[in-house]
């Protein structure tokens, strides 16, 4: 964004608000990593790929509710209290979204393990997975929260729990069905995209130059590659940093943090949508910087999909041969296996006792904070979330 703001004045692009400079920062932090998610392999390279894969799917919906903070910010006066608000504003619908999101999955797979309706029929268990999931994001866009978030995170209960309260056949059938609507509506708009594309009139309307295009289309991408960088070089190796007394057997290495950093700079459908929302009104606009902000994010878009998305797999194979991920394998937890089968507190037991494995509890948990939170996790979903909503308890003698 002030990147943005210092170098279109330059090359002779002005009229943007403050409002859209901000809406431009949202628009392009959006990133689609579909394409290196088809060249890792989960199985050879787990850490990175969930990574990348938790970052793209986390990325998009922050993007959108960061973005509808953003409509609601009075730029004519801009201190710190506006920026408290913007802030509490993005945590309120940050928080609610995934509040609804998870009472949403939480809804569905209670109805498919408890009520008698729901069970045993493909047809009501499939029709139950898609109208609680569409319900959940009409409810958050009734709401004015982010329909993306919500519905991500209704997913994310949903193949936790209520999928394993289907039968086999809705499972298969649920999961074609699924990847089919997803392929449809990729492929819708992407078809939208390069249709728009060769709407002469909004490059028409934009009344600079071709070399002044050229040079806008260039400063951002310029911009997506030093923001990305910028952040994503510092956060691995603060990450590694603050594991290094986990033991843990795989780091962000420099290798793995060129590919975070490269399936980052594809820009995708999230773009597009909040282009067309902030710059344009059903779609039309007469406007000639709006145009302009339309036809710079196509471009953007299109370039970083085509030309980035042609190099990653050769990029990928270069700095992570084949006979290399054939070698890495997930490691084992850093946490101890004897840690992992220590109970929660035991009225059982005596105070010393109890008193003594809540001091061990809270070393373990300054020392190897994730695994730990994961661990306990593990132990309530175990005991407490699973045999009400369904999913396989996890074998604690296995652990």
């Amino acid at each position: 964004m002030l990147g943005s703001r210092w170098l279109f004045p330059k090359l002779g692009f002005v009229g943007l608000t403050a409002r859209e400079y901000l809406a431009i920062g949202t628009i392009f932090s959006s990133t689609d990593t579909v394409c290196t998610l088809q060249v890792l392999h989960q199985d050879e390279t787990p850490l990175l790929y969930s990574l990348v894969f938790g970052e793209g799917v986390v990325n998009d919906a922050t993007s959108v509710v960061l973005f509808n903070a953003i409509q609601k910010l009075d730029v004519s006066r801009v201190d710190g209290r506006t920026v408290l608000h913007v802030t509490g504003d993005f945590f309120y619908l940050f928080l609610t979204s995934t509040a609804l999101g998870v009472i949403a999955g939480l809804v569905a797979a209670y109805i498919l393990k408890t009520l008698y309706f729901g069970r045993h029929s493909s047809i009501r268990e499939i029709s139950l997975m898609i109208l609680i999931a569409y319900l959940s994001y009409m409810l958050a866009e009734l709401l004015q929260l982010s329909g993306i978030l919500t519905v991500f995170f209704c997913g994310i209960l949903m193949s936790h729990y209520a999928w394993y309260d289907m039968t086999d056949s809705s499972r298969i059938t649920t999961r074609h069905v699924f990847a089919t609507m997803s392929f449809i509506a990729e492929t819708f708009i992407f078809l939208y995209v390069g249709m728009d594309a060769l709407d002469i009139e909004k490059w028409k309307m934009t009344k600079l130059s071709f070399g002044t295009l050229m040079a806008i289309y260039s400063t951002l991408i310029f911009l997506i590659l030093l923001g990305r960088a910028a952040f994503v070089f510092p956060l691995s190796a603060l990450s590694n940093y603050l594991n290094r007394k986990a033991e843990r057997t795989e780091v962000i290495t420099f290798k793995h943090q060129i590919i975070i950093w490269w399936a980052g700079l594809m820009r995708g459908a999230v773009s597009i949508a909040l282009a067309f929302k902030q710059f344009t009104y059903s779609g039309v606009t007469w406007d000639p910087i709006s145009a302009t902000m339309i036809t710079n994010t196509i471009i953007v878009v299109l370039f970083s999909t085509l030309v980035f998305g042609f190099i990653t797999k050769p990029l990928i194979s270069y700095l992570i041969p084949h006979h290399e991920t054939c070698k890495i394998r997930h490691g084992e937890s850093a946490v101890p296996k004897d840690d992992l089968n220590v109970p929660l507190l035991s009225f059982e037991e005596s105070t010393a006792t109890n008193i003594g494995r809540a001091k061990d509890s809270l070393s373990l948990l300054i020392e190897r904070p994730i695994s730990t939170i994961h661990s306990y996790w593990r132990k309530f979903d175990d005991s407490y979330m699973r045999p009400i909503f369904g999913g396989p308890v996890t074998n604690q003698s296995q652990c």
